[in-house]
């Protein structure tokens, strides 16, 4: 039996996870900033939305009321995202996906035509490109369709997918960073601990929701990236397996006496789909692996942790704890990351950079640490984990840091 070696270091593993989540992160964060920079320099863009909906900034009203009513707008926002959300459990409960991705695929097709649209009127109006009506109308038809296409309807490249996905956030980022200066940061930090709540209380809409799709063994109809498993295999064992961190429930595990070295593999065929039941007897628990059509070949790389912990006195562990999804391990064994994040995280760049780009450095390092304390945090609490809080907190705090202490003395110095 060909041998896979395990990774020698935690960063062999979990650095290349981390990678692959905070590339397209990146990615959509520099898009935001990029609008800010180009089309905000030469417009005086405002818009009105839910998020405004209690009370309209202007500037000739003290900064306890902006703070009050940017409070009030906040509250506002986040009690329409628990509705909401709490309306998505109960179709899902009821088993209305069609419904749901019929919905996802409308409110991706809005935003890729009317506010993609609507951007790309701002830069045509400023670089005068040349373009007729019906020619622009037919390409950013065809645009919207196959991002719709690409994200819910068909199966296509997993580079396309994830790219439109990129492109939804960075658009609903950009319309955010239009809000007003102080309801943009109020609502940062209320979304935040909407997520800690959401996500970590028993009765947290977004943790029923992964809840039951966990129970049913299906997909979450919402816009979430999935990064690209890492495997790591030797080239002479064959071709790349992928790999599985969810227990099957539908999966009996069989267990025989053997010793502490020795391992039993059981395969049960279902069709078309392998699936390999790797039993350590020193644990007591069993990890099941699904291989299209392949036979697993090696136990070294299973794992169900990312980070490898001892699990003596826990051969009563429920099946649920081993079940990872939302800001988590997906059934691919790739980590999901909620579009939301992308959003707001692109939102506190972009807000940012409307003041210096200093300040952007700093909010962009904050969320980049922040995120690999979730994902450290996620690899060793092996659950669903709210990815807003630990990254929003450092951000805000290491702007108004930079903005109070480090930019007066270097313009004092420098300008």
């Amino acid at each position: 039996m060909a041998q896979i070696q395990r990774p020698k270091t935690l960063l062999d593993s979990l650095g290349e996870e981390i990678i692959r989540i905070l590339t397209p992160v990146s990615i959509c964060m520099f898009l935001v900033v990029l609008l800010v920079s180009i089309l905000n320099s030469s417009s005086s863009l405002s818009v009105t939305s839910i998020a405004t909906i209690a009370y309209s900034e202007t500037t000739s009203d003290s900064s306890w009321d902006k703070f009050l009513g940017a409070l009030l707008n906040s509250l506002a926002f986040v009690a329409v995202v628990t509705v909401a959300t709490f309306i998505l459990v109960l179709f899902f409960y009821l088993r209305c996906t069609k419904f749901l991705k019929i919905y996802m695929g409308f409110s991706s097709f809005v935003v890729l035509g009317f506010m993609g649209g609507e951007i790309a009127l701002f830069f045509i109006e400023k670089f005068s490109v040349p373009i007729d009506c019906i020619t622009f109308l037919v390409l950013l038809f065809n645009f919207a369709v196959i991002g719709v296409l690409a994200v819910f309807m068909s199966k296509m490249a997993i580079v396309v997918t994830q790219g439109y996905l990129v492109l939804i956030g960075m658009l609903v980022a950009y319309w955010f960073t239009l809000l007003p200066e102080w309801t943009t940061w109020v609502l940062l930090v209320a979304m935040a601990l909407y997520d800690l709540a959401a996500v970590l209380l028993p009765v947290g809409p977004l943790r029923l929701l992964v809840e039951l799709a966990m129970s049913r063994d299906e997909d979450i109809p919402a816009l979430v990236y999935e990064a690209r498993p890492v495997t790591h295999h030797d080239p002479a064992s064959g071709p790349v397996q992928r790999r599985i961190w969810r227990q099957r429930q539908n999966i009996r595990l069989d267990s025989e006496d053997n010793s502490s070295s020795n391992r039993n593999v059981n395969v049960i065929s279902d069709s078309n789909t392998t699936v390999s039941i790797v039993q350590a007897s020193h644990s007591g628990t069993g990890i099941a692996r699904v291989e299209e059509g392949q036979v697993l070949e090696s136990i070294a790389e299973l794992s169900a942790p990312l980070i490898n912990r001892g699990m003596d006195g826990q051969d009563g562990m429920s099946a649920e704890s081993l079940m990872l999804e939302g800001m988590g391990l997906g059934s691919s064994g790739a980590i999901k990351l909620g579009l939301g994040d992308f959003i707001f995280y692109s939102v506190l760049v972009g807000r940012a950079a409307m003041y210096d780009f200093m300040t952007v450095y700093a909010c962009y390092l904050a969320i980049v640490a922040g995120l690999g304390v979730t994902l450290m945090l996620l690899a060793l609490y092996q659950k669903a984990l709210p990815a807003l809080p630990v990254s929003i907190a450092l951000g805000v705090l290491f702007y108004f840091l930079t903005r109070i202490c480090v930019l007066p003395p270097y313009d004092y110095y420098f300008h």
